[in-house]
């Protein structure tokens, strides 16, 4: 049995991802100067980002989206167990983690496609040298790319990949537990309607 139940870490995330969705409406910044965003983005080579100085439709958008997504994965819960821990979060969760995954990959190995060859180029361990082919095609100016590559960016996708995946590992126990349980039940109402 796993120490907290997967409802629990479900309504938890649920509700960080209300808390966010009302951060990014009214103050983005204050997720931007988090120490966790702090840390990780400096551990992991990710620049800084003023998009979030100040509230935007970017990021109101953001907030709204966010929202959406912890009140109905909130009103998903209220449902009957069956369809929330086998039908829905069992597709859901590994799908999230795939791709909250992918989209930290991304944003890691990623490089900004402006100043590349430059003297201010930003160093990173798997930067490709500015002769590369790659260097060639960005030559255009920014890409939307650039816009994923920061820290908050970076951070949102991580804690999501690695609370997605605590959820999926819990949610395997409480199935099958659920499974057996509901074998039993069946069992034994099927063995009073013998009699």
């Amino acid at each position: 049995m796993a120490l907290i139940s997967v409802k629990t870490i479900l309504t938890s995330l649920c509700l960080f991802h209300i808390t966010l969705a009302y951060f990014f409406y009214t103050n983005p910044n204050a997720i931007s100067e988090q120490a966790l965003v702090y840390v990780l983005g400096e551990a992991m080579g990710m620049p800084q980002t003023t998009a979030f100085a100040n509230p935007t439709p970017v990021t109101s958008l953001l907030g709204v989206s966010l929202l959406v997504t912890g009140l109905s994965d909130l009103l998903t819960l209220s449902l009957p167990e069956e369809i929330w821990l086998v039908h829905y979060f069992g597709a859901q969760a590994p799908l999230r983690i795939v791709l909250f995954a992918s989209l930290s990959l991304f944003a890691y190995f990623s490089t900004p496609s402006a100043g590349r060859s430059g003297p201010n180029r930003m160093s990173h361990p798997l930067a490709p040298p500015s002769s590369s082919p790659s260097a060639i095609f960005s030559a255009k100016g920014p890409t939307g790319s650039d816009g994923l590559r920061n820290r908050v960016f970076f951070t949102f996708a991580f804690l999501e990949f690695l609370s997605w995946f605590w959820v999926w590992v819990t949610l395997k126990e409480e199935a099958a537990s659920f499974a057996s349980r509901k074998r039993r039940k069946g069992s034994s109402s099927g063995g009073d309607s013998m009699r």
